[in-house]
């Protein structure tokens, strides 16, 4: 049964609009965990336009009673300054991704060429020894899934911004195909297998039924917006239960 871990950026977002502190990013995290959340995950990006450093800070001091049962999962760029911070913090899973310092969003996974690999393999050591489970962001493929084993990932996470594109035009049993020989692929030689982005309640029944074995999903825009017509908790709620099939 896949695991729901809720992303907060975009109750960050709406946060930093203001400087009222409002809405409250702790409060958020304390009702996800209470709705049936399994985790939580954040991305703080250098420009700290959603997450900042200290949500990190705070959300790790808020969780400890929680952990390790439920989950800490923070993503970034492997640069100095985000290794520095998971080091410090700890979490139970670092999902590493390919972004640019100013990207928008993650919007494309690891190639694992080598200068990426060359860039990753030092970051995932770091992240075992600490106890980490290290997560490769990558493109639904299958071949991808040796380069990750050889970088020394402990798993991966599917992008599933494609997927869900393909969906809303219904075109996409190919990439969902795909999807499931990168599942199948990245189990067979003991990888956990998560997924992520612009995931919902119309296009993750499918996603889970063709991913057995599904680790986790991290959620955070889609389900933020289906809040706003179903309440946080309640959304988590069905968001859970979508994972669970």
């Amino acid at each position: 049964m896949a695991k729901l871990s809720v992303n907060l950026n975009k109750i960050a977002l709406l946060r930093n609009s203001r400087h009222t502190g409002v809405p409250d990013v702790e409060r958020f995290a304390r009702l996800a965990h209470a709705a049936g959340a399994a985790g939580l995950t954040v991305h703080p990006r250098p420009d700290e336009r959603h997450i900042r450093r200290s949500d990190v800070v705070m959300l790790d001091r808020l969780m400890r009673p929680w952990r390790p049962g439920f989950e800490f999962n923070i993503e970034g760029y492997p640069d100095p300054r985000f290794m520095e911070l998971v080091g410090e913090i700890r979490p139970e899973q670092v999902t590493l991704v390919p972004d640019a310092p100013g990207a928008f969003t993650s919007d494309e996974g690891w190639k694992l060429t080598e200068d990426q690999t060359a860039l990753v393999r030092p970051a995932l050591a770091a992240l075992r020894a600490q106890g980490a489970r290290g997560i490769l962001f990558v493109d639904p493929d299958p071949a991808i899934v040796q380069r990750a084993v050889g970088a020394g990932a402990a798993g991966i996470e599917i992008y599933t911004g494609g997927y869900a594109h393909a969906f809303r035009e219904g075109t996409h049993a190919g990439i969902l195909a795909a999807c499931a020989k990168t599942n199948e692929a990245a189990q067979a030689v003991g990888l956990t297998v998560n997924v992520g982005h612009d995931l919902n309640l119309d296009n993750l029944p499918a996603l889970v039924a063709a991913l057995p074995g599904l680790a986790e999903a991290s959620i955070g825009h889609e389900l933020t917006a289906d809040a706003l017509y179903f309440g946080w908790e309640e959304a988590i709620r069905r968001y859970a239960a979508a994972l669970a099939g």
